[in-house]
C-alpha cells in the first residue's frame, strides 16, 4: 500500500521512539536495521518499505493508519461523513472502545476546539465543555485531524497563551489542538518569511503543549517538546529556539537526564551571548535559571548557584522600563527569587528559602501561572520543614489564585501527606477530596 504525501513519516517515529523512550538500537534490532540505518530513518534521509516499516510500528506500538500502512477514511472524511459513519457503527452495535475515543476528539478536538479556538472572545469566555477524562490534546498528538487552517493563527495564539498565564488548563487542552493543526496547515501552505513565521507559531504552540503535558505529568511531552525544537529551528529565532529547548530541558531532566539537561541550557544559553535585545536577555535568563534547578535537582549545590546568579545579573541587563518577557514567563528580579526558594528546598536547606519567600511579595508576580509557582514552591518548603499548617495555608492560597493547579500529581502528593499526617487542619479533608488528592 502506498503511504499518503501528507504524512511525515519520520516525525511519527521520531515521537513515537520518544514516548517509548527506546534506542535507535532496540528499535534496529527488532525492524532489522543497524543504529546509524535507523537514525537516518529517523531523520527522512533513508527510505524504508512497508514491511520493515511495520516491523517498526508494531515495536513503537504505532497504529498502521497513522503511517499510511492501513485505511483511515476518518482522517479524510468530510465532518457530516464521519458522523455519519459513526451513527452507522453505533447502530450496529460495534462501537468499539477506540472508535468511541476517536469519535469523541473529531467531534470535540476538530470541531468544537477549532470553533472554540477561532471563535472565542476574550480569554476569559466562557470554559470549553470537555468530558471528564478526556484530554483532547494527548489524543491529537497521535491521532490527528488533517490540517486546517485558521482565520487568524496569531490571534489564536495570544489566547492560547493568556489562558496558560492564567493558569486555565482545562480550556487550554481543549483549544491547543486547533491551534496545532492550523499552525501545521499554515507552515505547508506557504514559504519564506511567512513559513519562518508560521514554525514559531507552531514551536510555541508546542512549548505550551509540554508546558501542560509537564504539570500533569504525562509521557507525552516528550513528544510535544521534541516537535517544538524541530520547529522553533525551522524558524531559525533564537529566541524561540531557547523557549523550545527549555521545555526539553525539563522533560530530560524529569526523565532522570540530569545532566543532558544542564548541558543543552547552558550550550543554548551560551548562544545567545552578545545579545543584548529584552528578549534575549530573557530566554538566557530563564535558561540559565532552569539550569540551576536542574543542576540542584542532580545534587550541585555549586553549580546551582553559579548558575542563579548568572541568570540574575543577566536579568539586571533588561533595559530600563522594558520587560524581558518570554511566551510563557518572564526573566525579572522576582523571577529569580523565586527559583531560589525552589533551589534551597531541592538542595536540601529549605531553611536557606524561607527569607527568600517572606521577602518575596507573589502579587508582583505578573501572571496566575507565576503566583500559583510561588505557592506551589512554598508549599514543599514549608513541607519539607513540617510545617503543616503553613503548608495547608500556601496550598489554599494557590486553590484562590489557581484552581486547577492544586490538581496537579505533585502537589496532591503533598496534600495526601497531610491528610496522613497527625496535624488537625479544618476544613483539609473537603480540600483533598475536592482537588483529588485523597486517592493520590
Amino acid at each position: 500500500m502506498s503511504r499518503t504525501t501528507e504524512i511525515d513519516v519520520p516525525a511519527v517515529l521520531r515521537a513515537a521512539r520518544a514516548v517509548k523512550q527506546a534506542t535507535l538500537a532496540e528499535v534496529g534490532a527488532h525492524a532489522g536495521y543497524s543504529s546509524s540505518a535507523m537514525s537516518r530513518i529517523l531523520n527522512g534521509r533513508m527510505a524504508v518499505g512497508d514491511v520493515a516499516l511495520r516491523r517498526i510500528a508494531d515495536f513503537l506500538e504505532i497504529p498502521p493508519q497513522r503511517l499510511g500502512l492501513a485505511p483511515d477514511p476518518v482522517r479524510h472524511a468530510s465532518t457530516s461523513g464521519l458522523r455519519s459513519s459513526v451513527a452507522t457503527r453505533v447502530t450496529a452495535g460495534r462501537e468499539s472502545e477506540g472508535e468511541v475515543r476517536r469519535r469523541r476528539f473529531f467531534a470535540l478536538g476538530a470541531a468544537g476546539a477549532g470553533a472554540a479556538v477561532v471563535g472565542a472572545g476574550p480569554a476569559g469566555a466562557e470554559p470549553v465543555d470537555v468530558p471528564p477524562g478526556t484530554d483532547l490534546l494527548e489524543q491529537a498528538l497521535f491521532e490527528p485531524v488533517a490540517p486546517v487552517l485558521l482565520p487568524d493563527l496569531p490571534a489564536s495564539l495570544t489566547r492560547a497563551r493568556a489562558d496558560f498565564r492564567a493558569a486555565r488548563y482545562d480550556r487550554l487542552r481543549a483549544t491547543l489542538p486547533a491551534i496545532i493543526s492550523g499552525a501545521q496547515a499554515e507552515r505547508d501552505a506557504v514559504s519564506g518569511l511567512r513559513r519562518e513565521r508560521a514554525n514559531a507559531a507552531l514551536a510555541r504552540a508546542h512549548v505550551l503543549a509540554t508546558e501542560l503535558a509537564v504539570k500533569g505529568s504525562a509521557d507525552y511531552a516528550w513528544v510535544t517538546a521534541d516537535r517544538a525544537l524541530s520547529a522553533a529551528r525551522a524558524c531559525g529565532s533564537p529566541v524561540v529556539i531557547g523557549e523550545a529547548a527549555r521545555v526539553l530541558a525539563i522533560t530530560m531532566r524529569r526523565s532522570g537526564r540530569i545532566a543532558s539537561a544542564v548541558q543543552l541550557l547552558t550550550t543554548t544559553a551560551t548562544g545567545l551571548d552578545g545579545e543584548d535585545s529584552a528578549d534575549s536577555l530573557a530566554v538566557r535568563t530563564s535558561l540559565l535559571l532552569t539550569a540551576a534547578y536542574s543542576a540542584a535537582t542532580g545534587g550541585n549545590g555549586s553549580t546551582a548557584y553559579d548558575l542563579a546568579e548568572e541568570a540574575e545579573r543577566t536579568a539586571g541587563r533588561v533595559p530600563p522600563g522594558l520587560v524581558g518577557e518570554l511566551f510563557t514567563v518572564e526573566a525579572t528580579a522576582e523571577q529569580c527569587a523565586l527559583y531560589r526558594i525552589g533551589l534551597a528546598t531541592v538542595l536540601g536547606d529549605p531553611d536557606a528559602g524561607v527569607q527568600h519567600a517572606l521577602d518575596l511579595d507573589p502579587t508582583r508576580l505578573p501572571t496566575k501561572e507565576r503566583r500559583a509557582r510561588y505557592f506551589t514552591d512554598t508549599a514543599r518548603m514549608w513541607d519539607a520543614l513540617d510545617e503543616d499548617r503553613r503548608t495547608y495555608e500556601a496550598l489554599l492560597a494557590m486553590e484562590r489564585v489557581a484552581p486547577e493547579e492544586v490538581r496537579r500529581p505533585s502537589v496532591r502528593a503533598v496534600t495526601a501527606r497531610l491528610v496522613h499526617s497527625p496535624a488537625r487542619l479544618p476544613g483539609l479533608r473537603p480540600f483533598a477530596a475536592r482537588t483529588g488528592a485523597l486517592g493520590a
